[in-house]
């Protein structure tokens, strides 16, 4: 890239920069942190591309201001679990908006694949769920209870293990980001297929609308943060395939980091998936209301803090830094 595009492509992000280091009330320490590993990162490029240009003083100097306020305003942190939450997480999230909607579509798409190919094929449900799974739950059909699979289990014991599983499926979608954003579209393909054969299995049997009241009590969150997992999957392999104006080392440990904060702030959600699959989901005779209560709360959630909180908190971010 030439000096004059670089310039012009990151000269307002470093006048922001400068605004923020010099606002009367101080600057955040985390924001501050986050401003010295985009300075470096721009600083290192500029260094081996434009060794001897003013851009390289420039930057270097604002480096060397910015590790100067971070470590001059570092204190104890006695707020970085809240910051997590509350800063950190919702803007990474915003950033990775396009790794969303297309996780999102690849599952969404793969799961009407999985009904279709059920619909036109009598042995796909088998092929995808296999025999075992597909005679136990027609066995439980035909005693009258089809969720009794939710029952088999100590409830603390499947809360548990439904967790860690859903732990494993959500770091194993992350990591495949390593080849090349393939290996997580793989695995949300073939999440999106094994559900939507899943749920022509008991279309079949006439107990769709049944099967979603309970199932969806827990799979609302599970579902949902298995596609957030496969973003953060996404944001990992489209860093090594499109570095940009940085190193492909460079943007490959930028994405590594943005994924896997995206990764860890699921666990608590498929804490909560566990434990509503093992103490929760087996009442299969609770209430429609109750039911539908929790599965649009948890909906509701989901939406907000992933899809509309990240942007209010931005706008008031803005609002609040001014013109």
């Amino acid at each position: 890239m030439h000096e004059v595009a670089f310039l012009r492509k990151n000269a307002e992000k470093w006048k922001q920069f400068e605004d923020l280091l010099h606002k009367p009330s101080g600057a955040d320490p985390d924001r501050l942190a986050d401003l010295f590993v985009q300075v470096t990162d721009d600083l290192s490029y500029a260094r081996t591309f434009y060794p001897e240009s003013k851009t390289t003083q420039y930057l270097n100097g604002l480096a060397t201001e910015v590790h100067r306020v971070l470590y001059r305003n570092k204190k104890e942190d006695r707020g970085r679990f809240r910051r997590f939450w509350v800063e950190e997480l919702p803007g990474v999230v915003r950033s990775a908006r396009r790794e969303m909607l297309v996780s999102l579509l690849i599952f969404v798409v793969a799961a009407g694949i999985g009904v279709l190919s059920a619909a036109n094929d009598t042995g796909f449900v088998r092929l995808i769920l296999g025999d075992a799974y597909v005679n136990m739950t027609l066995s439980n059909i035909e005693k009258g209870d089809p969720m009794a699979v939710y029952k088999q289990m100590n409830q603390l014991d499947m809360a548990f293990a439904i967790t860690v599983n859903n732990i494993w499926v959500s770091f194993y979608a992350f990591a495949m980001g390593l080849l090349l954003s393939f290996g997580t579209g793989y695995v949300l393909f073939q999440n999106g297929v094994m559900l939507g054969a899943f749920h022509y299995l008991f279309h079949q049997q006439g107990l769709l609308w049944p099967s979603l009241l309970v199932i969806y009590i827990h799979g609302t969150l599970e579902i949902s943060v298995i596609i957030i997992a496969g973003a953060a999957g996404l944001v990992l392999g489209n860093s090594i395939l499109f570095p940009g104006s940085h190193t492909r080392g460079q943007s490959f440990l930028r994405g590594a980091r943005r994924g896997l904060k995206i990764v860890i702030g699921l666990i608590p959600i498929f804490m909560v998936a566990g434990f509503l699959e093992g103490f929760v989901t087996r009442y299969t005779g609770m209430p429609v209301v109750l039911s539908l209560g929790i599965i649009l709360g948890s909906l509701g959630f989901i939406i907000w803090y992933f899809g509309f909180y990240p942007y209010a908190k931005r706008f008031g971010d803005t609002l609040q830094e001014g013109p």
